[in-house]
């Protein structure tokens, strides 16, 4: 006799908070980051919010750009507590020179909501923009991310 063939079903559930928020980074990358959007601070400030607005600990990311400024990749590097992540300039230069980046946006979020830059925000994207000179990379924006997004290029901080 012979025997039925087995059925498998695929069950969909429901997707979470963070799925949600990785799929909308990815409709806003795809729709907005070709040629030179990069130009556009909102842009990029909605890219982020939605990437790392809902993290619960702070988390330091690199948007990595061509000599375009087209988005070669967006790397999380260092992952600290609610308040405080420790980053280290050799390991963003590493990234930096590894993918042949032109140009780079810094971005860190804030788990408690308020965007304000720390003085520690401050030191440490002056030593990035320090560092990175050197292997001519340019920064061209520190974003940081919280209920809403401060951009150090809008306060003339870069």
């Amino acid at each position: 006799m012979p025997s039925k063939p087995l059925t498998t079903y695929v069950t969909h559930q429901p997707m979470t908070a963070v799925q949600v928020l990785e799929k909308a980074a990815e409709i806003v990358a795809e729709r907005y980051f070709h040629g030179d959007v990069f130009c556009s601070a909102k842009a990029t400030k909605d890219f982020l919010t939605f990437k790392m607005g809902g993290y619960e600990r702070e988390v330091f990311a690199v948007m990595l750009l061509d000599s375009q400024h087209s988005m070669i990749e967006f790397r999380e590097l260092f992952f600290g507590s609610i308040d405080a992540a420790s980053v280290y300039p050799r390991e963003v230069v590493k990234v930096g020179l590894e993918v042949n980046a032109a140009a780079i946006i810094l971005a860190h979020n804030h788990p408690s909501g308020v965007p304000e830059p720390s003085q520690s925000d401050k030191r440490i994207t002056s030593q990035l923009k320090d560092a990175l000179a050197l292997v001519d990379i340019r920064v061209l924006d520190h974003i940081v991310v919280g209920e809403t997004c401060v951009s150090f290029a809008e306060r003339g901080l870069i």
